[in-house]
């Protein structure tokens, strides 16, 4: 069955005064049920449901929580990873930094403000791109204590 297919089935069931439709073609199971117990807006689907195919891989393994910890924006602003344009960032990925040091610099308001190392660390990964405005408590680095 076609995407086009089901979609065009979704609309019918959706108009449709029935409340709930299985099928089941081949691998494809497709149960589609639309809610009384909660309101929902008129003519919109509660729920929908899709079945994976009978002979479906197994599942992949649940990722593994990322090394280190983050560090997070202060405040509102927008980021920029070196002092000024065309300049070295402060820090790369691999750099060990002291406790106190600039890792990047935060502009709100036409104020920059200088992100300090919160610990002696190296840095693992750099979450944020440069010019790119981030909100408060954003991930900016992922580092890993010294």
């Amino acid at each position: 069955m076609e995407l086009s297919e089901i979609l065009t089935l979704l609309e019918r069931f959706d108009a449709s005064t029935a409340t709930s439709l299985k099928l089941e073609l081949g691998d494809l199971r497709l149960k589609l049920e639309k809610g009384t117990a909660a309101p929902a807006a008129a003519g919109t689907v509660a729920a929908v449901q899709v079945a994976a195919p009978v002979q479906a891989p197994a599942a992949a393994p649940a990722p593994a929580e990322p090394e280190g910890v983050e560090v997070k924006a202060p405040l509102v602003g927008t980021f920029y990873a070196a002092p000024a344009p065309g300049e070295a960032p402060f820090v790369s990925v691999g750099d060990t930094v002291k406790k106190g040091q600039t890792l990047c610099v935060l502009e709100a308001m036409k104020m920059m403000s200088e992100v300090p190392a919160p610990m002696d660390c190296v840095i693992l990964e750099v979450l944020a791109k440069d010019g790119e405005l981030m909100g408060f408590d954003a991930p900016l680095f992922r580092v890993r204590e010294l």
